[in-house]
């Protein structure tokens, strides 16, 4: 499916969002399949003369199970995108609907606890706590869900064992390398079972054994049905992904697709 053509198939009871400008935009019918879906999404910074638009227009559709790559150069709008798709940030006008709900709709509470138990985040700096062992720093995200002690650490233990690194539990970030790290971060951001995994730039920091490591580890995830969205500048990144669309000004620039949708790399590690 074309990032640029969004094709309603049923309704799932819509959601309607109010612009920037006071206007009720109509209802957004949830596509069939759609985890993440957006329509007309702008975001400016600043008013009058020294407004800077930042989005003009995004149309996007990411169905369950894809794995697609965000690509563009530094100024190009896709670090924003990625704020918006985190729900770190609402837009100035448009609609996201996230798993069929309209995200602009929910209050401060709600959008907390999409971002705990709907996305999970990976990040270039891999956003570890030094005093915490990898085994604390990924049950983290279950402690504010209200995950009792017990389960938080079978659920953990598990996570990291999916990535490989069943033997670092009790190790902190400091006594880990760089790609280890970032192996934690997927394992934190795995714990919860998300709609989407969310990764920005999660390979800027790393060796080029490390970025294997890593994007090994996505390519698997991707085998077994997750749903991952990459932010990334780097080609061999986009490369592993089923999908790859370009930003540039704020706009969509392309939409190409590697590999059909549930069809898989072939040479992501086991995981």
């Amino acid at each position: 499916m074309s990032a640029t053509t969004v094709v309603s198939t049923g309704s799932t009871g819509g959601s309607s969002s109010t612009s920037a400008g006071g206007a009720t935009a109509a209802p957004l019918e949830h596509v069939a399949d759609a985890v993440l879906e957006l329509r007309g999404i702008r975001q400016t910074y600043g008013t009058g003369e020294a407004a800077v638009e930042a989005l003009r227009g995004i149309d996007l559709v990411v169905t369950r199970g894809d794995y697609l790559a965000i690509m563009g150069p530094s100024g190009s709008g896709k670090s924003t995108l990625m704020n918006l798709l985190g729900c770190l940030d609402i837009a100035s006008e448009g609609q996201y609907l996230l798993g069929g709900v309209d995200v602009s709709s929910l209050d401060d509470r709600q959008l907390a606890k999409v971002r705990n138990q709907q996305i999970g985040f990976v990040f270039q700096s891999f956003n570890l706590i030094p005093r915490m062992t990898a085994l604390a720093n990924v049950e983290l995200p279950l402690v504010y869900g209200g995950v009792k002690s017990a389960e938080r650490k079978r659920l953990a233990l598990e996570a990291l064992d999916l990535v490989g690194l069943a033997d670092r539990v009790d190790h902190r970030p400091q006594a880990l390398s760089g790609g280890q790290q970032q192996r934690v971060a997927i394992a934190r951001a795995l714990v919860t079972s998300p709609t989407i995994v969310l990764a920005d730039e999660p390979t800027g920091n790393l060796d080029s054994q490390s970025t294997d490591d890593v994007l090994g580890i996505l390519d698997s995830l991707t085998k077994v049905g997750r749903t991952i969205v990459v932010i990334t500048h780097e080609n061999t990144v986009g490369a592993h992904a089923a999908r790859v669309i370009s930003i540039r000004d704020g706009h969509l620039v392309s939409d190409r697709r590697n590999r059909p949708l549930g069809a898989t790399r072939g040479n992501g590690a086991a995981v």
